[in-house]
């Protein structure tokens, strides 16, 4: 076989991907890892508070702090950002609050503003909406404190302190809220800054920040006197009369002309004996751990179930079959009476319809399989924690970049297995199909978030260096797969296919392809079901994720799920007769996606209220490729652990 690259146009090519990569990692900032030292403050030295995005579980659409007429620094300051941020709509800029490590502030106030009824309707809007607002210090997000119920092993009852993420931008006024006016937007325009440090002289020198907390306040504020700027008095906020929940409300309601809000804060600090190694566990602590508990059982009940039926089959079944069948080797009558899986071993090799197809389709799940497993591995060993910001998304992109080599390499083999020839446009197929789909799809949604004018858009040069780890890096890496699989020796198959196919009988209509495969993809979603409504929480409810453990121990199950219900369903398919199995196999396991996203339109009805449209089509479109991919994946592990089975079993009797 001839090859239009040589093997050193393959390792210039390689040079060049390492090369562009390192460029565009560059451009990104990828190396950028936020959180990973601790910073050690100073008594009185200052502590800079910085802005993130608005985001809403409502719209999913995430907007610039700014663009909302909020007290702004004369100059405004991006920092420095990775691509995973980028990707996740962050926008992180500085701040008007002035904060000093261990110096209390009371009733300061940032500015007061004047607005007029359209900056009023833009406030009303994102009130409604339920928008809350992100802020970090010292790379610790600012959190909202809730308290919930838990019965101790003691049975008593105790309440356990958690964070969610943000706090809300305002709220509407109702029967809950005293002195409030129905349907009205009142903005929370004053805020507690609840600071706690940690000190340890015998280790470090200084203080070390271990938790942000916020309480944010609705006040209408009065002037004590005339308005002499940040210096001025009121007479609703003193050192000695702190703002608190029961004063009257600041509205800011779209039918005023003109409306002024003084914005203030407070900053407290406290000492707190949690270490700075530890500070982000109330962020990340579990409040329903026996659910996890519960889903790992339950996952390992289908995996026991399913091995014994296995186990019965190879141990029992098949070691039978292979007695009865090399025995009989030599008898004409017994050979001509015998049935099951062995009278279809001249045809159970014979390639399917759309051999290509298939060829793309596992190529890519070997791509997904592989980022999946580095990135999980890499989470659960903590180099994916939340305080690198945007590195899970990082992470999963690089690794779905550099896991092509394995696409290249997997699918040309199977390629070759079905004698197929024309492996340039094969493996120009399993470079652009499925990542294709994905940015086509993502480029459609990227332009209605764009006119919606939300930091969720990716910019352009965003996606300009997508492409270059597209095509710059992960294509040539497919190719190189695909090459050093044409390197090696043609498989091929323990029995050769016959000349004519063999006629398949009248199957039962229980064995019916399209009723057997969406039977057997229940198992496989039944199996990590669970984890996969804390993950979709974590997604749509920007709720924190980090159970990673959880989630590793979960995979196993689902890959250990999707090879045994797909070996054992390749077995009663045979034994019948039936020879037609690569399909089946790669859509028996890889039908529990249509599962997952039946599951993501009830998730969708029962926990998200979207009224938006935009925000409709970026759930469901994104819900989409994670299906895909899913699909994908599941099916290629059914179909490479069918594939090895039935190599096994043909392999281990005699034929002629």
């Amino acid at each position: 076989e001839k090859f239009p690259l040589t093997q050193q146009t393959m390792v210039t090519s390689a040079m060049r991907s390492v090369a562009l990569f390192a460029l565009c990692l560059l451009a990104v900032e990828g190396f950028y890892l936020p959180g990973v030292a601790p910073r050690d403050y100073l008594y009185g030295e200052s502590v800079d508070m910085k802005v993130n995005k608005l985001d809403s579980v409502h719209t999913q659409l995430p907007y610039d702090f700014y663009s909302l007429p909020f007290c702004m620094p004369e100059k405004i300051e991006e920092s420095a950002e990775n691509l995973g941020e980028v990707l996740s709509g962050d926008r992180i800029e500085n701040s008007m609050y002035k904060i000093s490590m261990k110096i209390i502030e009371s009733c300061k106030i940032l500015c007061r503003k004047q607005y007029n009824s359209e900056q009023l309707k833009q406030f009303e809007e994102k009130i409604k909406e339920e928008y809350r607002v992100n802020w970090i210090i010292d790379n610790l997000p600012a959190a909202t404190k809730f308290y919930t119920q838990e019965v101790s092993a003691d049975g008593e009852v105790e309440f356990a302190t958690h964070y969610e993420k943000g706090f809300s931008l305002g709220f509407m006024g109702g029967e809950e809220y005293p002195g409030t006016v129905p349907d009205t937007a009142y903005i929370n325009n004053h805020v507690r800054l609840n600071l706690f440090y940690h000190e340890d002289p015998s280790s470090f020198t200084g203080y070390r920040i271990v938790a942000f907390e916020v309480e944010p306040f609705s006040v209408k504020h009065e002037l004590d006197g005339d308005w002499r700027g940040t210096h001025s008095r009121l007479l609703t906020c003193t050192p000695l009369h702190k703002v608190t929940a029961g004063m009257v409300p600041q509205s800011v309601s779209s039918t005023f002309e003109s409306e002024q809000v003084i914005w203030t804060y407070d900053v407290q600090w406290a000492k707190s004996d949690i270490k700075w190694a530890s500070r982000w566990d109330l962020y990340l602590k579990m409040t329903d751990s026996q659910i996890h508990w519960f889903s790992i059982i339950n996952s390992t009940a289908i995996v026991l179930f399913l091995s014994a039926m296995l186990a019965m089959i190879m141990m029992r079944t098949l070691h039978r079959d292979f007695r009865r069948y090399n025995e009989i080797e030599d008898d004409e009558e017994a050979k001509r009476e015998e049935t099951g899986w062995k009278l279809v071993h001249a045809d159970v090799f014979r390639p399917p319809a759309f051999p290509q197809l298939l060829c793309v389709m596992v190529g890519t799940g070997y791509q997904l399989l592989g980022m999946a497993i580095t990135t999980l591995i890499f989470a659960v060993l903590g180099f994916l924690s939340p305080a690198n910001r945007g590195a899970l998304m990082l992470a999963l992109l690089l690794m779905f970049v550099f896991m092509g080599v394995f696409a290249g390499y997997g699918g040309t083999r199977l390629y070759r297995f079905f004698n197929l020839t024309n492996w340039i446009q094969f493996t120009f197929w399993i470079a652009v199909s499925f990542p294709g789909i994905c940015f086509t799809i993502f480029f459609v949604l990227n332009m209605f978030v764009w006119g919606e004018k939300s930091t969720g858009a990716v910019p352009f040069g965003t996606l300009l260096a997508l492409l270059v780890l597209w095509f710059g890096i992960s294509v040539p890496l497919v190719y190189l797969g695909s090459y050093f699989a044409f390197k090696r020796e043609k498989p091929k198959p323990v029995k050769q296919p016959g000349l004519i196919p063999r006629h398949i009988p009248d199957q039962a209509w229980y064995l019916s392809n399209v009723l057997s495969v969406f039977i057997v993809g229940i198992l496989p979603f039944g199996a990590c079901f669970i984890e996969i409504f804390f993950i979709m929480s974590s997604v749509w409810l920007h709720q924190f994720y980090y159970m990673f453990g959880f989630l590793f121990i979960v995979f196993i199950i689902l890959f250990i799920t999707c090879a045994e219900i797909t070996i054992v369903m390749c077995y009663f398919q045979l034994c019948h007769e039936d020879y037609h199995w690569w399909w089946r196999a790669f859509l028996n396991a890889g039908s529990s996606a249509v599962y997952l996203f039946l599951y993501s339109i009830m998730y969708f009805c029962t926990k998200m209220e979207i009224v938006k449209p935009i925000s409709i089509a970026l759930f469901f479109g994104y819900m989409f490729l994670i299906s895909l991919g899913f699909f994908l994946m599941t099916g290629t592990i059914g179909f490479v652990s069918t594939f090895y089975f039935v190599e096994t079993i043909y392999g281990s009797i005699k034929t002629e």
